[in-house]
């Protein structure tokens, strides 16, 4: 028998990543479309939300580590799958294997694949990574050519076929940073010389989810969207989930664990940061820190009780945090939203990176293991 769990629990709305991921096709309709479903599908569960986005025409499948594209594989999900956090040493011919889509930025990565396809006896499918400026993974310019030339040469031999070139961006997520244009220039100028080389690839790729709804001369072939998938807005400059046309597909609910009257100058929680100013009551809401309610919003986090925003009164502990509701009455068992949906009344991702000096992304992400998920829509 499955039973809604009591304590704390995030339903996630299957039905909203899926109209999340036909709006998102809807503003790049001449590109396919990659569902990034990394670090737990950014918290919200990578197999139910990698099957949810398929639905709706992704095409692609995106993770950061081959470990978490090698479980999507064997939990049964099919089509293009491609993974990109690599170090010496990885799991390269189960990759292979498993025909998952590997990039590459640098001569040891080629070289530990072409090994890997050898060893498996079939060609890797490699994407080949350009840094256009964003300084973390991909090729340099100045390395470009000899990466080039090595990939094409391991495509002569069969060993390796490359399927995508692609790149990131630093700052899509503010609109008219100057380093777009020119990461952009940079990312064609990389083009231009790997397809004169020979290189025919399936998808060319750079527009994460700001620059799919901001900017379509990124767009090209693919467009890869992860936060904005779980319709989180990816930078608040950019407008609302509601502005955007997306629906936050998380809400994180519990239950109040105790309700209790308190008199005035009553400390609350650690170090009695807050003290009542006047008799009141408290609800005690059990999730914490270790559930991923970040500590660094104490005494601002936003949680919706019996109808009226609260806040968080004193510091957040590992497994629990309370709230004044200034004489309110409720009672044990009643349930208190953590965040949601704005549209709903509710306090949002967005209202709880801002109380902790944060990110939505970061928010999202961040609810534990020990949090169940509770799907809709599946």
């Amino acid at each position: 028998m499955n039973e809604t769990p009591t304590r704390v629990y995030a339903e996630i709305d299957l039905d909203a990543v899926r109209a999340n991921v036909r709006a998102l096709r809807e503003r790049a309709p001449r590109a396919e479309l990659m569902a990034v479903v990394k670090a737990n599908a950014y918290g919200h569960g990578a197999l139910a939300c990698a099957k949810a986005a398929q639905e709706a025409g992704a095409t692609w499948i995106g993770t950061a580590t081959p470990d978490e594209a090698l479980a999507l594989r064997a939990a049964g999900v099919e089509g293009r799958i491609m993974c990109w956090l690599w170090t010496p040493g990885g799991p390269w011919q189960a990759a292979v294997e498993a025909g998952i889509d590997v990039s590459v930025s640098g001569m040891w990565a080629l070289d530990e694949v072409r090994q890997a396809a050898r060893a498996a006896g079939r060609t890797a499918r490699v994407q080949l990574k350009a840094d256009t400026g964003l300084g973390r993974a991909g090729c340099q310019p100045a390395d470009w050519a000899e990466l080039v030339g090595a990939a094409v040469a391991a495509q002569a031999e069969g060993t390796v076929e490359v399927t995508g070139l692609w790149s990131h961006f630093a700052c899509a997520d503010e609109p008219g940073h100057p380093s777009i244009q020119l990461q952009l220039t940079a990312f064609r100028d990389m083009l231009a010389y790997a397809e004169k080389e020979g290189v025919e690839p399936e998808v060319r790729h750079i527009a994460n989810s700001p620059a799919t709804l901001t900017l379509p001369e990124s767009h090209f072939d693919l467009v890869r969207c992860g936060l904005a998938v779980y319709g989180v807005s990816p930078a608040p400059e950019l407008g609302t989930p509601a502005e955007l046309g997306l629906r936050p597909a998380m809400t994180l609910k519990a239950s109040l664990a105790l309700v209790k009257e308190v008199p005035a100058g009553h400390g609350v929680s650690y170090g009695h940061h807050y003290l009542t100013e006047a008799e009141t009551t408290l609800a005690l809401v059990p999730a914490g820190y270790a559930d991923g309610i970040p500590r660094h919003a104490s005494g601002r986090g936003p949680v919706l009780v019996g109808g009226k925003v609260r806040r968080v009164a004193g510091r957040v502990a590992m497994d629990q945090f309370v709230v004044d509701l200034d004489g309110d009455p409720a009672q044990a068992g009643d349930e208190a939203v953590i965040f949601g949906d704005a549209e709903r009344g509710e306090p949002t991702a967005e209202d709880w990176a801002r109380a902790a000096d944060t990110i939505a992304y970061e928010i999202v992400t961040r609810i534990g293991g020990r949090v169940p998920r509770v799907y809709l829509g599946a």
